[in-house]
């Protein structure tokens, strides 16, 4: 999936939120990895950077090869030093993606430390997390570069529409956390129809609704099996009426707010 940059960003992700630093972190993205994700997303806030540096130190694979995405903390007092400690516990000397993990009254402060982490090649893009369409309407008027990357919660029953288009127009890619709803809707008879026509798991049906969309996706599993099935997810289609079936899930309202 190319950025407005030209930077590939590979469209399935593992996500690692809650995840305890240490071992289960570590077995998680090593898992993943052996299972052909290319896309590891932390954040300071989650407490476990260190552990995803550890695996994708142990992987074997080029640094080049994984996309790191990792997120500053908006309650931080000098984002310039934060940034320095996340590629510290990463073990990095850069990483692919830093957004800011949420909006806040240093937003425009934090957003110019994120701007020089750019510059200086610390990040090869930038971005946000939980950004409304009016607060990356600010934000583009404010800073000197735009974000590439809204991360938000986004499935076919937080089906942000408006958000969805408003990024699109400002060119900002739209990426997916929580596209499982954290195991809340897997068993929605909607998606266990079309599931069983498709011969198919739930998560599956779920992450394939968005990748259509060219949304890229950041699924949270701990269990192997479950980081292989997730990754099971470029062989097959959801018909038209699959997807209307899908689409029709949406309880926001097709909002153009990411909360």
């Amino acid at each position: 999936m190319p950025l407005s940059n030209g930077l590939e960003m590979p469209l399935l992700g593992l996500g690692v939120w809650q995840v305890p630093d240490g071992e289960q972190t570590e077995n998680a993205v090593s898992w993943a990895l052996e299972a052909g994700y290319r896309h590891v997303d932390t954040a300071q806030v989650y407490g476990n950077e260190s552990a995803v540096g550890r695996a994708i130190h142990s992987s074997g694979l080029r640094r080049e090869e994984v996309f790191v995405t990792t997120k500053l903390n908006p309650q931080t007092k000098d984002a310039g030093r934060a940034i320095q400690e996340s590629l510290g516990r990463l073990r990095l000397d850069h990483v692919d993606l830093f957004l800011i993990h949420w909006p806040s009254a240093g937003a425009v402060e934090q957003w110019g430390a994120l701007e020089l982490a750019y510059d200086q090649g610390l990040a090869r893009t930038i971005g946000v997390s939980n950004w409304g369409s009016r607060e990356l309407d600010a934000l583009v008027r404010r800073g000197r570069i735009k974000p590439l990357v809204d991360q938000v919660q986004f499935s076919p029953f937080q089906f942000r529409r408006a958000l969805l288009e408003h990024s699109r127009r400002l060119q900002i890619t739209l990426e997916a956390y929580s596209p499982l709803t954290r195991g809340r809707s897997l068993e929605n008879p909607t998606i266990a129809r079309v599931a069983r026509d498709l011969d198919r798991t739930p998560a599956q049906v779920m992450l394939r609704w968005a990748i259509e969309r060219d949304i890229p996706v950041i699924p949270k599993s701990t269990h192997r099996a479950r980081i292989v099935e997730n990754a099971q997810i470029f062989d097959f289609q959801l018909a038209p009426d699959a997807i209307d079936a899908l689409d029709a899930l949406d309880q926001t309202g097709g909002t153009g707010s990411a909360r």
